[in-house]
């Protein structure tokens, strides 16, 4: 089982940013893949980025290219989402998400509100 806590929520205007942070502890290893993926109220819960620690594969949702980044630091075991230009539709609780490649998600956080207004 892998422990996955959230940080660096908040509330923005619109065009500005944010960076959030995913801290894993447990087992992981190359093939783990970890993302976000958030819910906004009333509305079913979506992908946003996702990546392998092995670095062989990335993927973003259309919504979010171009204006989201996903990262890493090996040395911390910790994932970011730097978000740009965010709008206000970006709003919603953010969850860093993990599983096994090819697997359903299986890893969650526990949320972080993110608010941007117009």
């Amino acid at each position: 089982q892998v422990q996955l806590v959230e940080s660096g929520g908040g509330l923005v205007q619109a065009g500005g940013s944010l960076r959030l942070s995913c801290a894993a502890s447990g087992r992981t290893g190359s093939n783990y893949v970890m993302g976000w993926s958030r819910q906004a109220p009333g509305k079913e819960r979506e992908f946003v980025a996702a990546f392998t620690w092995s670095g062989g594969y990335t993927d973003y949702a259309d919504s979010v290219k171009g204006r989201f980044t996903i990262s890493r630091d090996n040395a911390k075991n910790t994932v970011y989402l730097q978000m740009n230009d965010l709008k206000p539709e970006d709003t919603a609780v953010y969850y860093c998400v993990g599983k096994s490649y090819g697997m359903r998600w299986s890893d969650w956080g526990q949320g972080t509100q993110v608010t941007v207004s117009s």
